[in-house]
């Protein structure tokens, strides 16, 4: 990402709100690679005039108040910061910014949020308090939220951000009654979602979706693989049917394949044979249990996961409500049969009154497709980060 630097597009309108939508303008358009960071802007504002810019650096490089206070250097004394996330308070990969922002001087401090880790959550305010900074909170609430809206559910949960994504015809199919599924959306839409590849930390897929299509599983931002950042590659498979030249067991990134622990010692040790890891734990109905797996990829710092089908993992885990969103891809197209693969499968709803609604629903086009996003639930997505 390279060192941050003031951009000349940007003209300081004077305001507490354009110089705090200008830190998680920064944030937003930087977000790619700091996990299991959160994405964070600064900018440093001295008599009206924007003098240091920064934004949070891939793990163990600086954060984005230190960015912006080495841009900045002696103009930061006297100076107000803004900042998209309370600052940190306690040593990790890199000192605690706060330290930092009181030694150089800032006087007043505004950021939209605290930041709800056990390590955190209001204790970089009070240092800042403390020290004589000025602390300001609120402005930019709702947008600071919904760009660590992952961040923010891993620290408040203990559990990632899972976001279930699914292309299909108008009649809800995502293959032909041959199987056949690829190229179902168009070239606009697979573009926007390698792009989104590129933003979090896991993708994954069952194994019906492997052994008909084979994957990579990549992220190709443009058609091409290199230099994009890569998302760990997850298989589900409960059975063990993964064959050791599956092409996600190559490639640029780790890929992991999470399994029962009653599938035959043989070929897990086989596939361990191509570098990859499986993840062997105890079966739930004889498949792989969502909640232990989800939780363990927690606890390994993963907190965004794409789960990018097929029909029956995408029913699995909305059926355990671990969907916080939903991406669908829907295609002017009419595949019809009744054998053909639904987008979601799973026990589902059994009444209309029990179906699951979207919340917070935006709708753009992509080409020749429509692309529908939503949120679950309010009370279990938004409402919890609401309450940090």
């Amino acid at each position: 990402m390279g060192t941050s630097i003031v951009s000349q597009e940007y003209e300081p309108q004077g305001s507490d709100s354009a110089y705090m939508q200008r830190a998680l303008e920064l944030a937003e358009r930087n977000a790619v690679g700091v996990s299991p960071n959160p994405a964070v802007g600064a900018v440093i504002v001295r008599y009206g005039v924007v003098v240091g810019e920064g934004y949070t650096q891939p793990p163990g490089g600086a954060h984005a108040e230190v960015m912006a206070l080495q841009q900045a250097g002696g103009k930061a004394r006297g100076a107000t910061m803004y900042v998209s996330l309370e600052p940190c308070c306690h040593y990790g990969r890199t000192p605690p910014c706060t330290r930092a922002i009181i030694s150089a001087g800032i006087a007043d401090v505004h950021f939209p949020i605290i930041d709800p880790d056990a390590q955190m959550n209001g204790r970089g305010k009070d240092e800042l308090q403390a020290a004589g900074v000025g602390v300001h909170i609120g402005k930019g609430e709702e947008q600071a939220r919904s760009l660590n809206e992952a961040y923010l559910k891993h620290r408040t949960t203990g559990l990632p951000f899972v976001i279930g994504k699914f292309a299909c015809s108008l009649d809800g199919r995502i293959a032909a009654r041959s199987g056949e599924a690829k190229w179902i959306s168009g070239p606009e839409s697979q573009e926007w979602i390698h792009q989104l590849r590129t933003r979090v930390d896991a993708i994954m897929v069952g194994s019906n979706t492997l052994l008909a299509d084979d994957p990579l599983l990549t992220a190709r931002p443009g058609g091409n693989e290199q230099g994009a950042h890569q998302p760990i590659r997850i298989v589900l498979d409960s059975q063990g049917r993964t064959p050791t030249t599956a092409r996600v067991l190559a490639g640029p990134s780790r890929t992991i394949i999470a399994t029962t622990d009653r599938t035959s010692s043989d070929w897990r040790e086989a596939i361990e044979g191509t570098g990859t890891e499986v993840l062997a734990m105890p079966g739930k109905d004889s498949r792989v249990d969502l909640q232990i797996l989800f939780r363990q990829l927690a606890e390994r710092g993963v907190m965004s996961i794409l789960v990018d089908g097929g029909g029956v993992l995408l029913g699995s885990i909305f059926d355990e409500h671990l969907v916080d969103k939903v991406i669908a891809i829907i295609s002017p197209l009419i595949i019809g049969a009744s054998d053909a693969p639904a987008a979601v499968a799973g026990r589902g709803a059994w009444r209309l009154a029990d179906a699951l609604c979207l919340t917070s629903v935006t709708i753009e086009k992509f080409g020749k497709d429509i692309m529908v996003i939503g949120y679950t639930d309010e009370s279990y997505s938004r409402s919890i980060l609401k309450q940090t």
